[in-house]
């Protein structure tokens, strides 16, 4: 919460406080345009309510595949959602009836709520760490080592008080392993394909890496696509939107991303986190029966739509 925010929990609030609204505001204005940012942006904007995203970065959920976010940002555009991206917020003015947002290039924008989503701060500053000879920085994490050790040797800590990734699914599980090892029991290290989820609406999920890292690290990779309105499962759940990629190493079919958006993709994501974990293959997607009509048929579709673009590849180059 900037100290220079007014919160009330009614006209200016966090995502802490917007459960405290007692209506649902007919305009909004959201600072921040990560996770809990957008989350919030597209649940609202869903209930009739005309949202309006401040950004001081020149794009929202940076961490994701571009392709997604770009079809994410279209879905909401089509919802009445503005997107002022580049932007900053100099002030909140409370009035009667409203709220006025004041942005450093001058632009002004009423709203009826304004909900600051804008990073979450670790909750440590009611611990007393000091008395523990523990420290946290300025966003209230505390420094861990590989098995979730502070420097003081029987203190551990775990979730959003270590930073990134900060969600329920890896928090849960650090505490798992923090816990095997504060008892002395053996542990595996947490396994390195996390997956992660997003649940705007429609929903986002994905495991591995995306293309702009592949394309970074200079590694070779496919793209293979299936379109939910592609599905029988897709249309009859009426969603013509969503999509699976599937990012493939063109040498030897390894699955190298795994990116969904749409109507249960934070489900369906955990079928290429399993066939990557256990080091599968396209060829394995491609020769699975899946059931009908169910959206995991997208895999094969996907799978499919790879290994004929790496054939004729192979067909021309050899």
């Amino acid at each position: 919460r900037p100290d220079s925010v007014d919160f009330d929990d009614r006209t200016i609030v966090d995502s802490d406080g917007v459960i405290n609204l007692q209506a649902v505001p007919r305009s909004m204005v959201v600072v921040g345009a990560g996770v809990i940012g957008m989350e919030y942006a597209s649940m609202f904007a869903a209930l009739g309510t005309k949202v309006t995203v401040v950004e001081r970065r020149d794009r929202m959920l940076e961490f994701c595949d571009d392709e997604v976010v770009e079809s994410l940002k279209y879905h909401l555009r089509d919802l009445s959602v503005a997107f002022r991206f580049g932007e900053e917020v100099a002030a909140v003015e409370k009035h009667q009836t409203a709220a006025l947002c004041i942005l450093k290039s001058g632009k002004k924008i009423v709203a009826d709520t304004v909900m600051y989503s804008a990073g979450r701060q670790g909750q440590t500053d009611d611990l007393a760490l000091e008395a523990a000879g523990l420290e946290a920085d300025r966003r209230g994490r505390i420094a861990v080592d590989a098995n979730y050790r502070t420097p003081v040797e029987n203190i551990y800590a775990v979730g959003d008080v270590i930073g990134f990734p900060a969600l329920a699914s890896t928090s849960m599980e650090q505490g798992r392993l923090a816990a095997q090892h504060a008892c002395g029991e053996p542990i595996r290290e947490m396994h390195g394909l996390q997956p992660i989820g997003i649940y705007t609406i429609p929903e986002i999920s994905f495991v591995g890496q995306t293309e702009a890292q592949l394309t970074e690290s200079s590694t070779p990779f496919e793209v293979g696509i299936a379109r939910y309105r592609e599905l029988a499962r897709g249309q009859i759940v009426g969603d013509s939107y969503g999509m699976l990629k599937l990012l493939v190493s063109p040498d030897d079919g390894r699955l190298l991303g795994v990116h969904v958006f749409g109507t249960a993709a934070t489900e369906i994501v955990h079928i290429g986190q399993a066939v990557m974990g256990c080091g599968g293959t396209i060829d394995y997607l491609v020769d699975a029966v899946f059931n009908y009509p169910t959206l995991a048929e997208a895999y094969k579709v996907a799978a499919l739509d790879a290994s004929n673009k790496i054939r004729n590849i192979t067909r021309i180059d050899g």
